[in-house]
C-alpha cells in the first residue's frame, strides 16, 4: 500500500513537472488589453485557436484555462443560441483568469449566415449586435463575397459615436445591450462602448473582425474585401474553396495553391493577419511566410510556435 501511494505521488509530481515544462513566457507580464489575441498580434506574435461548436456554462468554465489564445465559437453549423453563448462567456469569467492574466481568452464567434451580398448583411446585421452583446471579442463572416457586404458587417460592429472613417457609414449598434458584455469584460458600460470598436481601424479597439474568403466568388474580390477598414484578419477556407472549384483538396491542385497565395498576398497588402492550418512539420515555415493565426493546431504545435517566436506573454 505504501509503495503504491509513493508511486501515485511520484506520478503526480512528474505530471506537474511535465505540465510546467509546457508553459512559457515571462511570469511578470502584465496584460495591456481586454482582447488577448489583439494584444499578441499587435506585438507581431502569432496566435492559435481552438474551436467549439456551441456550448454553455460548464464548457466555458472548462475552457477558461485553455492552451489556446482564442476560442472560435462556431455558430455557422450550430444552433444560434444566445442563452448558451452568454452562459459560456460567464463560465470563462468564473473559471479565469488565463495564465497570461487576461480575464478570459479571446472569443470569436462565427456568424450563422454567409456574406453572399449586401442584402443578406442588411437582413441579418442584428445578429452581429446580439453576438457582441454576449461579450464575445470578435466575429467571423463566412463566404465574404463583396466589399459592400463587408462594410455592413463593420458598421454592425460599431457604435454610432465611434470615430468616423472614410468609406464607412456610422455604426449600427444601439444603446441598452452593452451591460452584459461590459460585465464579461470587467469594465463599466461607458468604457465598453468606447473600447468595443474594430481593431486595427481603431488602434484602441478591442473587437476583432475576420473574413472567410472561401469560394471563387469571394476570391474574385478579395483585395477589395480585406481592404475594408475594420477587418482584422482573413482566411482562405480550403474545404469550401475546393468545393467551389469542384476539385479534390487532397490533390492540392494549382487552382487551390493560387487561391491561397492570392488571399495571403491580399492580407499582406492590407496589413492584416492571415489564418492558415499549421502542424509540427510546417509551423515554423508558416510563421516565416507571414501566417499569424494558426487554425486549431493543438497545444504541442502551439507551444512549438510560441517558443520559435520567443513569445513573452505567458501561456
Amino acid at each position: 500500500m505504501g509503495n503504491r501511494l509513493a508511486l501515485v505521488t511520484l506520478a503526480a509530481v512528474v505530471g506537474v513537472v511535465t505540465l510546467a515544462g509546457q508553459e512559457g513566457g515571462d511570469s511578470t507580464y502584465v496584460p495591456q488589453r481586454v482582447n488577448k489575441a489583439i494584444e499578441l498580434l499587435e506585438q507581431g506574435q502569432p496566435i492559435y485557436y481552438t474551436q467549439v461548436n456551441g456550448g454553455g456554462y460548464e464548457d466555458g468554465k472548462r475552457l477558461a484555462q485553455t492552451w489556446a489564445d482564442y476560442i472560435t465559437y462556431n455558430l455557422e453549423h450550430s444552433p444560434f443560441d444566445m442563452t448558451a453563448l452568454r452562459a459560456f462567456m460567464q463560465g470563462l469569467v468564473d473559471g479565469g483568469p488565463t495564465r497570461s492574466g487576461h480575464r478570459t481568452p479571446t472569443v470569436v464567434a462565427v456568424l450563422p449566415f454567409g456574406g453572399i451580398n449586401e442584402t443578406v448583411l442588411w437582413s441579418n446585421y442584428w445578429m452581429v449586435e446580439q453576438l457582441l452583446g454576449s461579450g464575445v471579442h470578435g466575429v467571423l463572416l463566412a463566404h465574404a463575397r463583396s466589399p459592400e457586404a463587408v462594410k455592413v458587417l463593420v458598421q454592425a460592429a460599431r457604435y454610432p459615436h465611434a470615430p468616423k472613417t472614410a468609406g464607412l457609414d456610422e455604426g449600427l449598434r444601439g444603446s441598452g445591450g452593452q451591460g452584459f458584455a461590459a460585465r464579461i469584460w470587467g469594465v463599466s458600460a461607458a468604457e465598453y462602448q468606447r473600447m468595443a470598436d474594430p481593431w486595427p481601424l481603431n488602434p484602441d479597439g478591442e473587437v476583432l473582425i475576420g473574413l472567410k474568403i472561401e469560394d471563387r466568388h469571394a476570391l474574385a474580390q478579395v483585395e477589395a474585401s480585406v481592404g475594408v477598414p475594420g477587418v482584422g484578419f482573413a482566411e482562405w477556407g480550403p474545404g469550401d474553396m475546393s468545393m467551389s472549384f469542384n476539385v479534390t483538396r487532397a490533390a492540392a491542385p494549382q487552382v487551390l495553391v493560387d487561391a491561397r497565395a492570392r488571399v495571403l498576398a491580399a492580407t499582406q497588402q492590407a496589413g492584416i493577419s492571415f489564418l492558415n492550418q499549421m502542424n509540427a512539420n510546417n509551423i515554423e515555415a508558416m510563421i516565416d511566410e507571414g501566417v499569424r493565426i494558426g487554425a486549431n493546431p493543438g497545444p504541442e504545435v502551439a507551444d512549438q510556435g510560441r517558443r520559435y517566436t520567443e513569445r513573452r506573454m505567458p501561456w
